[in-house]
């Protein structure tokens, strides 16, 4: 299929090619050993407009198709994958929820704060004892007078350390639960009662923080209900519209990685062939090298058709589900490959082979398990 994108969106995503070849390339490996974004390089993200690729032109954002969009993630993914994360909660789940469901009010009142970058949003669904399970979430709140309490813990929040919007859910009928008794709020990092832990030590993705939230008497105004008190026990439903398009992100994020773990080994391959290995003694590595491209090429239609559709207006649970799970597992594929092409050397750290494997394992986690994403694909198989 071909697929129309504006010229506008062409130039915005060529745009962001050469920003990630000039300005993100060179820093990669300083970002993965400091486990930090250079300020000056987020303030030159929001100065691109890219905390607003979808958010719509009329709060301030860029206004991008899925499609578009998507095309983005994957160049900015093509070097570390924690550049994405520091702009997507705010064109994904972390500003979603209030662009689907919010009232005028609340899209006119944050929407351009994330839109400018000035505010980063975040989405507080995880917990300890609820991960792709999200019908398992504690954390309560219960209306007193014109507010609402929330008691309980958020793990694992993308950007909750720079983070000062937060899309949170909790429950707020322990009998109706996912059946209506979920709430979406729009908590304040200086709300009383709510504070953000200190970051998380992970395997990967260096350059991008998660923390614990803890909501303790946090004191909540109604009128941050998202969608005002006709969406009270709705929350859910915003949250499960919200994860179908994140699906979609991470899959475009996972894509990104493969391509450029793809060009790596092209590069291996062609320098053992210079230095006088001949292209037979590679035949093994070579036949790997057709397939990851093989697998690469069936990924990339999947993800943008699956984008069009959802630019089209259609429902696209089912395949962003098929997209998540395909993407991703052939991300693991591909940067485990890889280090057999690379042998030896693909276990240091220059050349990045090991760092690639060790943040895309995450993709088969966050957004839905790989696990989840079957089980949501056999249940609208067998409807």
């Amino acid at each position: 299929m071909e697929y129309a994108i504006s010229a506008k969106h062409l130039n915005i995503i060529e745009t962001v090619k050469t920003f990630v070849k000039e300005r993100l390339e060179p820093i990669s490996l300083q970002v993965e050993k400091t486990g930090e974004i250079p300020q000056e390089i987020v303030e030159e993200m929001r100065e691109l407009g890219l905390f607003g690729l979808s958010i719509p032109e009329q709060y301030g954002g860029l206004g991008l198709s899925t499609l578009a969009e998507v095309m983005v993630y994957e160049e900015m993914t093509r070097v570390n994958a924690c550049f994405r994360s520091r702009i997507g909660t705010n064109n994904g789940i972390g500003s979603m929820g209030i662009l689907f469901d919010g009232t005028d009010e609340q899209k006119n009142t944050y929407l351009p704060r994330i839109a400018s970058g000035r505010s980063t949003a975040a989405f507080a669904l995880t917990e300890p004892d609820a991960g792709s399970d999200a019908s398992r979430i504690s954390t309560r709140a219960v209306l007193q007078g014109d507010y609402w309490i929330l008691d309980g813990t958020k793990l694992f929040i993308t950007n909750g350390g720079c983070a000062d919007i937060f899309t949170t859910i909790a429950v707020t009928d322990e009998k109706k639960r996912t059946r209506g008794g979920f709430t979406a709020f729009i908590i304040e990092r200086d709300m009383p009662g709510f504070t953000v832990g200190q970051p998380d030590r992970k395997m990967g993705m260096h350059g991008s923080l998660t923390n614990e939230l803890i909501f303790r008497n946090c004191r909540v105004p109604q009128e941050n209900v998202i969608g005002g008190r006709r969406m009270v026990g709705q929350g859910f439903k915003t949250a499960m519209r919200v994860l179908d398009k994140g699906r979609l992100t991470i899959g475009a994020a996972a894509l990104g990685a493969s391509q450029k773990l793809l060009a790596l080994c092209i590069e291996r391959l062609k320098s053992k062939i210079e230095s006088g290995i001949t292209a037979e003694e590679l035949q093994s590595k070579q036949f790997t090298l057709a397939d990851l491209a093989t697998e690469i090429y069936a990924a990339r239609q999947m993800l943008y058709h699956a984008a069009w559709l959802r630019d089209q207006g259609n429902n696209v649970t089912h395949e962003a589900s098929m997209v998540k799970l395909f993407c991703t597992e052939t991300a693991s594929k591909v940067a485990d490959r890889a280090m057999d092409i690379f042998d030896d050397q693909g276990y240091l750290k220059e050349f990045q082979i090991e760092m690639y494997l060790r943040d895309i394992r995450l993709y088969r986690i966050f957004e839905g398990t790989s696990e989840i994403q079957r089980l949501v694909i056999a249940r609208n198989l067998l409807k």
